[in-house]
């Protein structure tokens, strides 16, 4: 009978640490490419005017310093995940610092929070229209602006 050690050989030791990051990154991948779990966190709007139900098609808090102060907090709160500290993506969501400015900006990002993004039955960022409301959303849109780049 042939004894056989416990411990693997030296060339397979060294790969010990791989396997087990392997096996770390595998336990979060479900959670970062599975969107469909975030739970939207409340935004207090006080302050700010109020919208009503319907959509505006373009941001009427544009430069507003209140909004600027309850969109920073908020894009913290609900958007940092996935897009960033700071809106600096690290490759999981679009940068939103390079979202053109202005109306036309305002028209993507008003279709894509209001709908989300899913794709092939995967949700890759949840609806916030519904959950967070316009004031809010507009209000996380007038800080994005704040810190574009070209």
């Amino acid at each position: 009978m042939t004894h056989r050690s416990a411990t693997p050989p030296k060339r397979l030791r060294c790969l010990a640490p791989f396997a087990l990051a392997g096996l770390i990154a595998a336990g979060f991948a479900g959670p970062v490419f599975a969107h469909g779990d975030v739970v939207p966190q409340p935004v207090d709007t006080t302050g700010l005017e109020k919208l009503g139900e319907t959509w505006r098609d373009s941001n009427p808090y544009r430069g507003n310093e209140r909004a600027i102060e309850i969109g920073a907090s908020a894009f913290n709160q609900n958007c940092a995940r996935c897009h960033g500290l700071g809106a600096v993506s690290g490759g999981i969501a679009p940068d939103l610092r390079y979202l053109e400015k202005g109306d036309a900006g305002d028209e993507w990002f008003k279709e894509r929070v209001t709908n989300g993004s899913i794709r092939n039955g995967v949700t890759y960022m949840p609806k916030f229209g519904e959950a967070l409301g316009q004031e809010a959303l507009w209000a996380i849109r007038s800080w994005l602006e704040t810190v574009h780049e070209e």
